[in-house]
C-alpha cells in the first residue's frame, strides 16, 4: 500500500488508496432526512420533527449551490470509512483534515475519473461546506440545538493551467467527526451501495441498513406516512407512495427484501435481510434457518415469488382467472395498490372484494395493455 507523495508540504500525509478499503456509514445520518434525494438543484429547507417530538433535523440550502445530495453524501461514506480503517490499524490520533487525490476518492465511491468528475467533486464538497444543518441530535447537557455544516473547508491543489488537480483536502465538521469516533457510531454497508443509481432506493437502503441489519427474522416495519417525513423528499405523500410501491414491486434494494402490509389505514413497508426473508410467505413469522434449508433439501423446484405481506388471501380460482384474461401483470402487487386505493376512504368497502378487485385488474388492463 502506498500513499501518493507531492513536494507541497501540506500534501505530505495523503490517505492511501486502499482497493477494499471496508465502507462505513454513519448511522445518525442513516434514517433521518439530512440530504436532498434528486440530482436538481434544491432551495427547499427540510424541516423534520420525529413523531414524539423528540428529535428535530433542519437542512438549509445555499442560495447559489443548493443542498447537499445524498450522491455528495458518498464523499462522507469515503470519509468514515477512511477514519475507521486508520482507528483499526492503532491510529489513535484522528485528525479532521483528510489530504487525498480525487482520483483515488472517486474509485473508493465507483465513479468515472476523467475531468468531468473532478469538477462534479469539486462541486460535491461546495454543498457540502454550504449547506446548514440544525439539529438537537447528540446535543450536549444544557445546549438546544447544533448547527454545522457536514465540512468545515476544502482545498484544490492544481497544475499551473489550472485543470488538474494534484490533490485536495477537506476538513470534517465537529459534528461528523465526533459521530466517527463514538461506539457504535457507524455501521457496515455493501459496496453495491454506490451502483444504486435512484435518489429514494439510496435513501431506502441506507434506512434497511440501520434499522433491519440487526433485527433478525421478522425485520423492521415503519407506515408510509412516517417514512415519508423521515425522507424529507419534495412532492406529495401521494406521489411518494406511488414511487415507494414502485420500488417495492421492483424489489432490488441490495441485501434487503421489501414487502408491503396492508389493512386498514395507510400502507407499512416491512424490510428483511433477504437471507432471513427466504421462504416467508407474507403472513406468518419467517420460517426458521433449519425449516428453510431442510425445505429446500426436501424439492429441486426453484422457489416460489414472495406474496406482499398482509395482503388478503385470494382464492386460486380467483388467481388462476386473472392470470390468463390479463396476462402478463404482478398479481400481488395489483392487490397492493387496490388495497391502498380502497384504504384512502372508508366509504370504498366493497362486498365480494374478489369480484371488485377482478374488476379492479380489468381496467388497470384495459388502460395499460400493449
Amino acid at each position: 500500500m502506498s500513499a501518493r507523495r507531492h513536494p507541497d508540504s501540506q500534501f505530505d500525509l495523503f490517505v492511501p488508496y486502499v482497493a477494499d478499503l471496508p465502507l462505513r456509514d454513519q448511522r445518525e445520518t442513516m434514517e433521518r432526512p439530512f440530504f436532498s434525494l434528486a440530482k436538481r438543484k434544491r432551495l427547499k429547507p427540510i424541516e423534520y420533527t420525529s413523531p414524539n417530538g423528540e428529535v428535530f433535523v433542519n437542512v438549509f440550502p445555499n442560495q447559489e449551490f443548493g443542498m447537499a445530495t445524498i450522491w455528495d453524501a458518498d464523499i462522507l461514506i469515503w470519509a468514515a470509512s477512511v477514519m475507521n480503517d486508520r482507528r483499526k490499524r492503532g491510529d489513535n490520533d484522528l485528525p479532521r483534515t483528510l489530504s487525498f487525490h480525487p482520483y483515488d476518492l472517486l474509485k473508493t465511491i465507483g465513479r468515472e475519473t476523467g475531468g468531468r468528475q473532478y469538477q462534479l467533486l469539486r462541486e460535491a464538497l461546495g454543498r457540502l461546506q454550504s449547506t446548514t444543518i440544525v439539529t438537537n441530535i447528540r446535543v450536549k447537557r444544557g445546549k438546544k440545538q447544533r448547527q454545522f455544516s457536514w465540512i468545515e473547508g476544502w482545498t484544490d491543489l492544481v497544475e499551473e493551467d489550472g485543470k488538474q488537480s494534484r490533490g485536495m483536502t477537506l476538513t470534517l465538521s465537529d459534528w461528523f467527526y465526533e459521530g466517527l469516533l463514538m461506539d457504535g457510531g457507524l455501521l457496515a454497508i455493501d459496496p453495491v451501495y454506490f451502483s444504486i443509481t435512484g435518489g429514494r432506493e439510496r435513501w431506502l437502503y441506507r434506512v434497511a441498513r440501520k434499522h433491519a441489519g440487526g433485527a433478525g427474522e421478522g425485520g423492521f416495519a415503519i407506515p408510509f406516512p412516517t417514512l415519508f417525513e423521515k425522507s424529507g423528499a419534495e412532492g406529495t405523500y401521494r406521489r411518494f407512495k406511488f414511487e415507494m410501491l414502485a420500488i417495492i414491486k421492483r424489489n432490488d434494494i441490495p441485501g434487503f427484501h421489501l414487502g408491503l402490509e396492508t389493512g386498514r389505514g395507510e400502507p407499512v413497508l416491512r424490510m428483511i435481510r433477504r437471507e432471513l426473508a427466504d421462504g416467508y410467505d407474507g403472513t406468518t413469522r419467517p420460517a426458521s434457518r433449519k425449516t428453510r434449508e431442510a425445505s429446500r433439501a426436501s424439492t429441486t423446484a426453484p422457489p416460489a415469488p414472495l406474496p406482499l405481506f398482509g395482503l388478503r388471501a385470494l382464492s386460486e380460482t380467483t388467481i388462476a382467472r386473472i392470470r390468463h384474461d390479463f396476462p402478463g401483470w404482478d398479481v400481488y402487487m395489483l392487490q397492493a395498490e387496490y388495497d391502498a386505493w380502497l384504504a384512502d376512504d372508508p366509504n370504498r368497502a366493497p362486498k365480494d372484494y374478489e369480484a371488485a378487485f377482478y374488476g379492479f385488474v380489468r381496467q388497470h388492463h384495459a388502460r395499460n395493455h400493449g
